[in-house]
């Protein structure tokens, strides 16, 4: 994100759980150990433990290896329900297919530059009276639609390179682009990250231009000097060589060219981003106090706050987003950790009218934690739900058939059991569900992938150091 209309960090869509992770499941304190069953032998003829089959990863603990009647199913809490996606404000638009939205923090921020902005329209057009709110507010639209400018040069140089923007929202210290993937190359970042402060400036020159011949002291002077300003504002201050800010982001992919390494680029802009976050807060009051930045000298402990707390605000968005960007680019190097071949959960096939208690005993018998019905040739037809199984007790699960507690398989439902890191989460992505049938090439049955399980594995990889 930049702090005043920058690109966002690259990062996939809010559903996919590399961009918002989702939250682990609840563990179940409970541990009885009357009921641990031997290791899970998800697949005996792969060998485990000495060649573990799917879901047999290094960080499972005895607790998650009971059986499905007792710890993989029965007593455990229904999965956590995804995250709806939310609609991130009132929709403006779709400018290349691209939603734009307005976020509700823009309102206040639009409130706050029509007070201070009207301060001191009062003071060089007092014969304004009142209508100078007006054209306050005229011109926080106006800057924010220039803000959408530099918005847009990010997104079609993303488009032009193939990477898909999820959408523009426009909120309180400016915008964010929501690259979903991020640039193969470090000329592509560079150039992704170049073109927004490229169009401020542009922009900048244009009202330079069209100030020439307009009359200082009227409404459109001043408006069009307050908006060449605040454009070469926004372009300097996104050119500052530190994450999450544009120039951060020209800084990592210099030193990804150099090195070879993208992980060490963000490390190193992400460090100049914290460096320059404490020297925003120190440094931005004393320049306002000193009156390099053209204010009065003569400052009110009021004008002194205001300027600390702006600093303040100012370096705690620098330092969050320099740090949201390393945990992203940490999560990138072990994304491909993440294979659906090791996640995958043994499954025993049952045909559709099987009691749910027949269905339990096999599959504890075999060392599995899922069921498939299939029909009578051995085509899988359904999974039963781990959250239904939840819910029935234990009483009536003889006379429960495995068909009621199932849900059948769509094509987005079918993983290849190749698939691992991005490419995986996509997969899941585009058909949310909380179990998938996992597949060989040759489409033979391995197992079944829960989502529960994909996403503690994320959660352990945002967690692993680099």
């Amino acid at each position: 994100m930049d702090v005043t209309g920058g690109n966002g960090q690259p990062r996939p869509d809010e559903n996919h759980p590399a961009e918002h992770p989702p939250a682990p499941p609840t563990p179940n304190p409970e541990h009885d150990p009357e009921h641990e069953s031997a290791p899970d032998q998800r697949h005996p003829d792969k060998g485990h433990p000495d060649n573990p089959g799917p879901g047999d990863t290094a960080g499972h603990t005895e607790h998650e290896h009971r059986s499905l009647a007792h710890a993989g199913i029965a007593r455990t809490d229904p999965p956590p329900e995804r995250p709806k996606e939310p609609g991130g404000g009132i929709l403006m638009g779709r400018p290349f297919g691209v939603p734009v939205y307005v976020a509700p923090s823009w309102f206040l921020v639009a409130a706050l530059i029509t007070w201070v902005f009207g301060g001191q329209l009062d003071r060089v057009l007092p014969e304004l009276g009142a209508l100078r709110y007006l054209v306050s507010l005229f011109f926080a639209v106006a800057f924010y639609a220039s803000v959408l400018v530099h918005e847009l040069a990010h997104t079609i140089a993303a488009l032009r390179f193939k990477l898909p923007v999820r959408r523009i929202q426009l909120q309180f210290f400016g915008g964010v682009s929501e690259i979903e993937k991020e640039a193969e190359t470090p000329g592509r970042e560079f150039v992704l990250a170049f073109v927004g402060p490229l169009l401020s400036l542009v922009l900048a020159g244009l009202f330079y231009l069209a100030l020439k011949p307009v009359e200082p002291g009227t409404v459109p002077g001043v408006l069009l000097a307050g908006l060449m300003i605040s454009n070469l504002i926004v372009a300097i201050f996104n050119l500052l060589p530190g994450l999450p800010l544009d120039g951060g982001r020209m800084l990592r992919a210099v030193v990804w060219k150099i090195t070879g390494r993208p992980m060490t680029g963000t490390v190193a802009a992400a460090w100049v981003g914290r460096a320059l976050a404490v020297s925003v807060l120190i440094g931005l009051p004393l320049l306002n106090q000193s009156g390099t930045l053209g204010g009065d000298r003569d400052v009110s402990g009021m004008d002194t706050v205001t300027d600390a707390l702006l600093a303040a605000i100012l370096a705690a968005i620098i330092w969050t987003g320099a740090g949201n960007s390393l945990r992203m680019a940490r999560l990138r190097e072990h994304l491909p950790d993440l294979r659906a071949r090791t996640l995958t959960r043994r499954a025993v096939p049952v045909q559709s009218d099987t009691p749910l208690s027949e269905g339990l005993r096999r599959a504890n018998a075999a060392g599995a934690r899922a069921l498939v019905v299939v029909d009578t040739d051995g085509n899988p037809l359904s999974l039963v739900r781990e959250a239904a199984i939840v819910g029935i007790p234990e009483h009536r699960r003889p006379w429960v058939p495995v068909s009621e507690l199932a849900q059948d398989l769509t094509a987005g439902m079918r993983v290849s059991a190749e698939l691992s890191g991005e490419e995986l989460l996509d997969t899941l992505r585009a058909t949310p569900a909380t179990e998938y049938l996992v597949v060989e090439n040759t489409g033979e049955i391995y197992g079944v992938l829960s989502a529960a399980d994909v996403e503690k594995a994320f959660v352990k990889a945002m967690a692993r150091p680099t």
